[in-house]
């Protein structure tokens, strides 16, 4: 077989590597695990583009080229172009006329003047309405004596015939370049086939063959080449609507000027009946469009009646365009955007720059990372996962190798690495089952083909003892972690502890709680929307109380407790469950606390602080805790916040 090969034209590249979607998320938990809301930050990363793909653009380079688009359309048109150009043919007419009258009396030699019959044409000449449209209607049956003013004339009712016809046709006007007959009398009969086919759709009665019928026979007069009927009556409808804008955009005087040369072109054609019907009918269908807004444009060059409809058309496209690339209305998504839209306007590789970003939206949901709830935008579980561990990543960067350590202790037991030995299994053991050795035993066993297994078969694979955590991590989330700038390194390292206990140490049992007027055990999947509350009050008292009873959930479980805070507890929760705020802090929310941190020291648990800020009231506090307590304080940067926590949480580890 012979191949040939060229040059690729249309269409994405086929050659080119397809996109991680991961990559997408990565940069979508930037902005979640700096504060945003994953429908913000999903916004954010469409409007800048792509990571690893700048040859591809965002929102926001699509919406530039279409505001740069909408500055020329309209820095570069003039609507009364058409008027301009049929004002100055007709003078032109008119003075070709006179020119000819004046030889015609120079060349009577004997007569005093000119003859009554000349005269009284310079007065029809000279009593002609300054209005164009009406003085071109009283020239109508006028009987030139110029042959050059005759043919000027029938060049601007040629002008005005392609003008008018393309403002509601789009390319009309090279149809008609040259006049014939011919060429008028099958646009009066597509006009005809194409009434009657909307009457039978509006009845019920179209069929795509009718379209196809009518495509065959004047497809070459609609060069959009619409490929059924609801194409075709759009595009239709948008061009009528930009040719009443136009209109509307004139001044009164030109509006009346124009709309009589029209009216008397159309009539003159025969088509006048024909094309207020195609009116009626495309705004019955369509009257969504902006028919009677004006626009307004500042262009210098004049510009035909055609092109400026045609402009019309593109800026109400672009601005329609522009507005759906903004994506700022409630419940926005890219499959809003028109790709036929962003074709007309920028070109096929805007709409391949639209569908990869499409492509990334639809991919984020059907690979189960994003999800919409009640029309709210949320990270699911896996992409809290992920997230969790990009801050683990982060926080491991600052780490040296030599201290992510698992724990030492290594008698066989239930969870770990495994010893390379095995054991036959026992009813409770959660190890892996040897699968090798369990069918080795069953065919020594003489179990026959197939194979037949008993319980006394199955061997497991015996795995390093591992010593099991209670964590409790406890978050404030007050306003003023929020004022500080230290709650997004906040939720960080909550998603960065959460990923590194349930990758690295499977058999802990965690548990985040966010306090502020009063606290609440937080699930790992609402961790990176999770946001600050706007309330009065650090209640650590109750989180603590909450922090108990998870430790008492799990006697056996060696306990870990990480706080933090940057302020004094400032609040505690009454007997009848109701949070009391004061300020400064009341003896008794301090006396309350305090006694929290106590029944924690006689379950063995030690309270490691990290103090966000450098109050005294904090500082005198946080001394107080450690004092009672025996745990640690640390004062880390909000930048260095998740390295300190994991680091110590790994320490804590390695210590038992």
């Amino acid at each position: 077989m012979a191949y040939l090969y060229g040059e690729y034209h249309d269409g994405p590249d086929p050659l080119a590597p397809p996109y991680d979607v991961r990559a997408a998320l990565d940069e979508m938990g930037d902005a979640v695990l700096s504060g945003a809301t994953p429908l913000d930050a999903l916004r954010d990363l469409l409007r800048r583009g792509l990571p690893g793909a700048p040859d591809r653009r965002g929102l926001d380079d699509l919406l530039r080229q279409v505001r740069r688009r909408r500055r020329e359309l309209r820095s570069g048109t003039r609507l009364d172009g058409t008027l301009e150009e049929a004002r100055a043919l007709l003078d032109k007419a008119i003075g070709q006329e006179r020119a000819e009258l004046r030889r015609e009396a120079d060349g009577r030699p004997g007569e005093p003047g000119p003859s009554d019959d000349a005269r009284f044409r310079e007065s029809l000449l000279d009593a002609l309405p300054s209005d164009t449209s009406r003085a071109i209607r009283e020239l109508a049956s006028y009987d030139w004596r110029s042959e050059q003013a005759r043919r000027t004339f029938e060049e601007l009712r040629d002008l005005l015939r392609r003008e008018v016809l393309d403002s509601r046709f789009r390319g009309m006007r090279d149809a008609l370049a040259n006049p014939d007959p011919a060429a008028m009398e099958r646009v009066r009969q597509m006009m005809a086939d194409l009434d009657e086919m909307l009457e039978r759709d509006a009845r019920g009665a179209h069929t795509p063959d009718d379209f196809a019928d009518f495509m065959r026979k004047y497809g070459d007069m609609f060069p959009e080449n619409p490929r059924n009927l609801e194409e075709l009556v759009d595009q239709l409808a948008r061009r009528a609507a930009a040719a009443q804008r136009l209109l509307a955009s004139l001044t009164p005087e030109q509006r009346a000027e124009l709309a009589g040369l029209i009216e008397q072109t159309l009539e003159q054609a025969g088509l006048a009946e024909q094309m207020r019907r195609l009116g009626e009918s495309l705004y019955a269908r369509r009257p969504d469009l902006a028919w009677e807004t004006p626009e307004r444009l500042s262009g210098e060059d004049p510009t035909g009646m055609g092109d400026a409809v045609t402009a019309l058309e593109e800026l109400a496209d672009l601005g329609e365009l522009e507005s759906s690339l903004r994506q700022d209305y409630p419940g926005a998504r890219l499959d809003d955007i028109d790709e036929e839209a962003v074709r007309r306007a920028l070109g096929r590789s805007a709409v391949d720059d639209l569908e990869a970003l499409q492509r990334i939206e639809r991919e984020l949901e059907s690979q189960g990372y994003l999800r919409r709830h009640r029309g709210k935008l949320e990270l699911t579980p896996k992409a809290v996962r992920r997230l969790g561990e990009t801050a683990l990543r982060r926080a491991f960067s600052s780490l040296e190798s030599s201290r992510r350590g698992d724990h030492d202790q290594r008698d066989a037991g239930a969870a770990g690495e495994l010893t390379g030995s095995t054991r036959p299994w026992r009813f409770g053991d959660e190890q892996p089952i040897d699968v090798v050795r369990t069918i080795v035993n069953a065919v020594r066993r003489g179990g026959g083909t197939p194979i037949s297994l008993s319980v006394d078969d199955f061997e497991i694979v015996e795995t390093e003892r591992r010593s099991a955590a209670a964590v409790c991590l406890l978050v404030d989330l007050s306003y003023s972690m929020a004022l500080r700038g230290t709650w997004a390194a906040a939720k960080q390292t909550a998603l960065a502890l959460q990923a590194l206990v349930t990758s690295k140490f499977p058999q802990d049992a965690v548990q985040i709680i966010g306090f502020s007027n009063y606290a609440r055990v937080l699930r790992a999947d609402e961790l990176a929307g999770l946001e600050w509350d706007m309330v009065q009050g650090t209640n650590l008292h109750h989180a603590l109380l909450i922090a108990g009873r998870h430790l008492d959930r799990h006697p056996d479980f060696e306990p870990v407790v990480l706080v933090v805070t940057d302020g004094e507890p400032t609040a505690h929760l009454m007997r009848n469950g109701v949070p009391r705020f004061d300020w400064p802090p009341s003896p008794e929310t301090l006396e309350l606390t305090l006694a929290e941190v106590d029944k924690m020291t006689r379950r063995r648990a030690t309270i490691n602080v990290f103090m966000l800020a450098a109050d005294e009231r904090l500082r005198d506090f946080v001394d107080e805790l450690a004092r009672r307590n025996g745990g640690r304080v640390f004062s880390p940067s909000a930048e260095r916040l998740g390295e300190y926590v994991v680091s110590d949480f790994l320490r804590s580890r390695r210590a038992r």
